[in-house]
């Protein structure tokens, strides 16, 4: 089965809780605090493996959670880093962000990476709160919590040329008369329904790669009939060969075929109508071809060239192929997203600091404590330990949180609810 999307949940690694610890040898007195920090989380990691063509694994796996960090040990020993996630995806895979709909990454040669989660880092033992005036902390701080987030998985087929067409005009007959390929071939629609690649050899020792991809019909950019299935299997492409059918077996006109599949082309990217296209004439050994040719091409416009061809018979294939190849050579690659064409270029720019934390009233009259920073700093730390209760509560002050609250009209004995933690305020 091909398997060109999919979306999974991906959550790294925590880092290791930093340990509270202390030297206890003999013949050494007040050995002073001696907890290790904790290790890092594992980061999860995409790479691309040249040997898949498509995303089927992950319709069987679609949540991944990589390893937490070591807890630190005693003696100042440090916790050991958790080893990196790797996960293989096909070339061509495109990665985006399921809530914001941003994109990653765009992962197109073998050996490509991309870190789509970082791992938290390990949490510090109470040998870094040393100080003159607390020589023998008892506190540590937890691990950091790692990211986690839903992605989606795109995979868009890496091809040098693509064949459009409306279904049965003879693309897949194409493929199979060029290259080695052995697509599914019937006269019926739709016979095609996943991308066929092949590799196609041209007689002066050049190659390229053929992409015949899903049949289109009208409405396709809509998601009509396999729509978005087929149109983004085409955005890679350098080169389109536009096939029709001349034999008007079917009782469809073939310039409206023409003019109908590059409105789809238009409607779902217009960019798609920026790569050269070559018209292929197909069926021209069938009756009433030559006479429904001869009025197509004094309606096409004269920028696109024309070949007639009869891919059974495989007349007027080579001069085709060759005029193909030659667009290949000259063409350059398209880039999917406008940042690829910028990514060199670093733009500085004033952006607002999120607020560390916002307040708001829960329907029982509580004040809610929420936002990443302040939920960051809670996670990581212990509550188990006064020391750290009390170091948390010195965070929260100088991030300004008590006089918020006040501002907010919070009276002493008021419940202060913070993720599944409560407490009470006192003035």
């Amino acid at each position: 089965m091909f398997v060109d999307k999919v979306k999974v949940y991906i959550k790294a690694g925590d880092g290791g809780n930093g340990m509270v610890a202390f030297r206890r040898e003999k013949f050494v007195p007040e050995g002073g605090p001696a907890g290790g920090d904790g290790g890092k989380g594992a980061d999860i990691i995409l790479e691309v493996d040249e040997g898949l063509r498509t995303l089927m694994d992950f319709r069987y796996q679609k949540h991944f959670k990589a390893k937490a960090g070591e807890n630190g040990r005693p003696k100042n020993q440090h916790g050991k880093n958790a080893e990196d996630l790797v996960i293989k995806v096909p070339p061509g895979t495109t990665i985006t962000d399921d809530d914001t709909k941003e994109v990653i990454a765009d992962l197109t040669e073998h050996g490509e990476r991309s870190i789509v989660a970082k791992g938290g880092r390990g949490g510090r033992g109470n040998t870094r709160f040393a100080t003159p005036a607390n020589p023998a902390p008892e506190l540590s701080e937890k691990g950091e919590p790692a990211e986690e987030r839903y992605i989606n998985l795109e995979l868009k087929v890496l091809a040098d040329v693509g064949l459009v067409g409306f279904p049965s005009v003879g693309k897949s007959t194409l493929l199979s008369v060029v290259s080695a390929a052995k697509p599914k071939i019937a006269d019926y629609h739709f016979t095609t329904l996943n991308p066929n690649l092949g590799v196609v050899a041209v007689d002066d020792g050049r190659s390229f790669v053929l992409a015949d991809l899903p049949g289109l019909i009208e409405g396709a950019h809509e998601g009509v009939g396999l729509g978005h299935q087929f149109l983004r299997h085409i955005e890679r492409t350098k080169v389109i060969i536009h096939v029709i059918d001349m034999s008007g077996l079917e009782g469809r006109d073939p310039l409206e075929d023409f003019e109908k599949i590059n409105d789809e082309l238009k409607q779902y990217n217009l960019r798609l109508l920026e790569r050269p296209q070559i018209i292929m004439a197909n069926k021209m050994d069938m009756p009433d071809a030559e006479d429904n040719f001869e009025q197509f091409k004094e309606k096409v416009p004269d920028n696109y060239k024309v070949f007639p061809v009869s891919a059974l018979t495989k007349k007027g294939l080579k001069e085709m192929i060759r005029e193909v190849a030659d667009l290949v050579d000259n063409t350059s690659e398209f880039p999917l997203y406008d940042e690829e064409e910028n990514k060199e270029r670093v733009v500085y720019r004033f952006e607002k600091k999120e607020d560390p934390f916002s307040i708001s009233r829960d329907v029982d009259g509580a004040f809610v404590l929420s936002g990443p920073e302040i939920e960051r700093a809670f996670k990581m730390t212990d509550m188990t330990r006064d020391e750290s209760i009390r170091r948390f509560s010195r965070k929260m002050r100088h991030m300004g949180i008590d006089e918020a609250l006040r501002k907010k009209g919070a009276q002493h004995g008021d419940t202060i609810r913070l993720l599944d933690f409560e407490f009470e305020f006192i003035e």
